[in-house]
């Protein structure tokens, strides 16, 4: 899908959502199927996959899955041409304009819209110690799966505590208690050997009719809940201390009482409510703030007073869109009015409901097929998403959604020169490297600033000089910088080489000054953080305007002329090891298309951001006879490239290799890069390639990496070791994936094997691959 925002060739405004709260899930959905010309979109968020709080009890008591009820932002962020940025946010400078964020430079905003939820409030003493907080939701659906498996695995008699008697605490009881005592059924144990006890202070479900309350009383005595009224002062390990001195045990404490905000917010000087949340107008726009916004449960309305539930949030998504393009186009903004009361369906743990509104109250096993029917529609509005493609807007339409200034940037933008004409401007180069924190090294005689760089080589070592660029594959410009040039230094590390120094070349598109200049300082900063880990110093390099942001880096390293490593040297009775899985081809081809789980991409940037240079130094140790990085010609080729210097035969134990998650997936729905096809010319290479061509995981083996592993041959007796090594390190997916055989000379050197063959005294990973095949296929 084209970018919106930049179709035109320029951003003029950029309009930041932090968190991914329901509201801006709708903010999304909205600027996707109407963007607004001129105007980036940006959503910084903690997940990528956001809980709908209305199916938490249900996905807790089993009766969804983890799909069922987490919107995938990253699909929903692609069809909004939005860039995604998986981290946190720390504080705001709402001087400058800037969100700053955890372990990177800030994000600067025009507009900026917040809703990120809420924290633990846990302010009695040891809580947060020694109890599972149900807020934030998106980091308890991974702790509620630990507590499980404790609890079911556990032989001893085991009481649950749960603290709070809101909606939220006795749903998410009776939701663990269902799904336990399921859980210990079908394990063949005593399922009344976990017992539940609610704490609240007050009446139950206090925000709710007394109906309400005294229902919910007598489905949990029906259930064996022993419910405790009083406030509790105290946590410690296993025991909770009770106002007034009474001390009952638990074996796990579940924490879900009224949730905070988040502290942080306390320094921005935003208007606080005396809860700590933003002061909002009717507009959902801060009362001290113009350029910001807020919705969710962060947000204060003194007008508009409304509880912290996810159906007030749900509600406030269309208006706050609205609001947002009216803030960005200059327009008044519009009040909204929430609803004064809301249909509450609250769920008893099995398929049986309690709906409350107003004065009234119903129960029923027939109101949670209505609850299933609500909560499973608004999630089909955020996750089955229709491919669209957005025509380029013109001039006329970005004035008119930017602003008047807008229209002579656009037109430049249509009419760039090229040569030396097509470089970024100097005052913006001058900026940004004035705020960069360039990595250096001693050997640097002349560096950033002059004409060319001047490096000397260490004594008695030879220079190795590689040089590689990449188009844009994610829209973090900071990531993507940090990917680029761990990409660039895989060379040189398969060389047995330590990196010197790194000139840039960088290719952005055009736009207002203010713009590209923060652009580049995400790119290069991205860049230096990578560099400097490596101990590489950045002495220079060159950008130029172009339709697509682009960065490479042209790297210079020194080795000992007797310690090159080199493809050519693998050995008969040789170990092939890769350090790395692959994947990341049909990932991003996947998600390219809007097809790809947020959570399988983190994954394979997590792969791209590792870098290689502790894997070189364990291959080294290891004395390894030859070493490539796998990288555009995919495993297959440059495996070829090694057996063809070698003059040797290989066989690849097709299901050995470590696969990323979902790229099986991928290629099995069709989605390959493309390079793909002209990386089919490996394939030639195997000998048995018709059958192997069968394979459901063959097309991985010709999948282009982008800073891929390293594979290397090993002499078999170092392998088993040097794997563990890898592992220890931090190469939790490297693998033994095949052997070298004497060279037969014939043209056709690879058999490819379709089932797993592990070698002796050589540990194997589980992998997306394994598992038996149809036949062994070979010599």
């Amino acid at each position: 899908m084209q970018d919106a925002g930049t179709a035109a060739g320029v951003v003029v405004k950029d309009l930041v959502l932090l968190g991914g709260g329901h509201s801006h899930v709708h903010v999304l959905k909205s600027f996707a199927m109407q963007p607004l010309p001129g105007v980036r979109l940006t959503l910084i968020t903690r997940d990528v996959h956001t809980p709908y709080s209305g199916m938490l009890p249900g996905y807790v008591a089993g009766h969804y899955e983890y799909d069922d009820c987490h919107v995938d932002l990253r699909p929903l962020a692609r069809l909004a041409a939005a860039r995604l940025l998986h981290c946190t946010a720390t504080s705001l400078d709402r001087d400058s304009r800037l969100v700053h964020l955890q372990g990177r430079p800030p994000i600067p905003y025009d507009v900026l819209s917040i809703d990120i939820g809420i924290t633990p409030l846990q302010d009695v003493p040891g809580s947060s110690e020694h109890t599972t907080a149900v807020k934030p939701i998106d980091s308890f659906t991974a702790r509620w799966a630990d507590l499980a498996e404790r609890v079911v695995a556990s032989a001893e008699a085991l009481c649950v505590a749960v603290v709070g008697g809101g909606a939220g605490g006795v749903e998410l009881c009776l939701a663990m208690q269902h799904a336990l005592q399921q859980r210990l059924r079908q394990a063949g144990k005593d399922p009344g050997r976990v017992t539940f006890r609610l704490h609240t202070r007050g009446r139950l479900l206090a925000q709710h009719p007394p109906r309400v309350g005294r229902i919910f009383a007598r489905i949990l005595k029906e259930r064996g809940v022993a419910v405790v009224d009083g406030g509790v002062a105290a946590v410690r390990a296993g025991e909770l201390e009770l106002v007034g001195g009474a001390v009952l045990p638990f074996s796990e404490c579940i924490w879900c009482t009224q949730g905070g905000a988040q502290p942080w917010l306390h320094k921005t000087g935003l208007a606080l409510d005396a809860a700590g949340f933003i002061d909002v107008d009717a507009t959902l726009r801060s009362t001290n703030d113009p350029a910001v916004f807020a919705a969710g449960d962060i947000h204060s309305s003194k007008q508009y007073p409304r509880p912290k539930a996810g159906v007030y949030a749900v509600r406030q998504g269309p208006p706050l869109a609205a609001n947002l393009r009216r803030s960005l186009l200059g327009q008044p903004l519009r009040p909204f009015v929430p609803q004064s009361t809301a249909l509450a369906i609250i769920s008893t743990g099995n398929k049986y409901a309690v709906a409350s509104k107003g004065g009234f109250a119903l129960e029923g096993a027939w109101l949670w097929p209505i609850k299933d029917w609500i909560d499973r529609r608004w999630m089909a509005l955020y996750s089955h998403l229709p491919p669209m493609a957005l025509p380029a807007p013109s001039p006329s339409e970005v004035a008119s959604a930017a602003g008047p200034a807008a229209v002579a940037a656009v037109g430049a933008a249509r009419m760039r020169c090229g040569g030396c004409g097509a470089k970024v401007g100097a005052p913006v180069l001058q900026r940004v490297l004035a705020r960069l924190d360039a990595p250096t090294r001693p050997e640097v005689v002349v560096g950033l600033g002059d004409d060319a760089a001047v490096v000397r080589l260490p004594p008695g070592t030879v220079g190795v000089h590689t040089v590689d660029v990449l188009r844009a594959l994610v829209d973090d410009e900071y990531t993507f910088g940090a990917i680029a040039a761990n990409h660039a230094l895989g060379d040189c590390y398969a060389m047995g080489a330590q990196p010197l120094s790194a000139l840039a070349i960088a290719t952005l598109p055009y736009g207002l000054d203010s713009k590209v200049e923060a652009d580049l300082f995400q790119l290069m900063a991205g860049a230096a953080s990578v560099l400097r880990t490596a101990e590489c110093a950045l002495v220079g390099g060159h950008t130029s305007e172009g339709a697509d942001l682009a960065l490479g880096f042209a790297v210079h390293g020194a080795v000992a002329e007797a310690a090159v490593l080199r493809k050519g040297g693998l050995q008969p009775g040789d170990r092939l090891l890769l350090t790395k899985a692959v994947g990341t081809g049909a990932l991003f081809a996947a998600d390219m298309r809007g097809q790809c789980a947020g959570r399988d991409v983190d994954t394979a940037v997590a792969s791209m951001l590792q870098s290689s240079r502790e894997a070189a130094a364990a291959l080294r140790s290891a004395g390894a006879t030859a070493v490539t990085d796998v990288t555009g010609f995919g495993l297959l080729g440059h495996l070829e490239e090694m057996v063809r210097a070698s003059g040797v035969d290989v066989a690849v134990s097709l299901p050995a290799v470590p696969v990323l998650p979902g790229a099986a997936a991928a290629v099995a729905a069709g989605y390959v890069s493309s390079l793909h096809a002209s990386n089919q010319y490996a394939a030639g290479a195997v000998s048995n390639r018709e059958e192997a061509a069968q394979h459901p995981l063959f097309p991985l083996l010709t999948d282009p990496q982008t800073a891929g592993g390293l594979l290397a041959g090993v002499p078999a007796a170092a392998a088993s070791e040097c794997l563990q090594a890898l592992h220890r390190a931090g190469y939790t997916e490297a693998a033994e994936i095949g052997r070298v055989v004497e060279g037969s000379g014939s043209p056709i050197p690879i058999v490819v094997e379709l089932t797993l063959v592990p070698a002796k005294n050589t540990p194997t990973s589980d992998n997306e691959g394994g598992g038996p095949s149809q036949a062994v296929a070979g010599p």
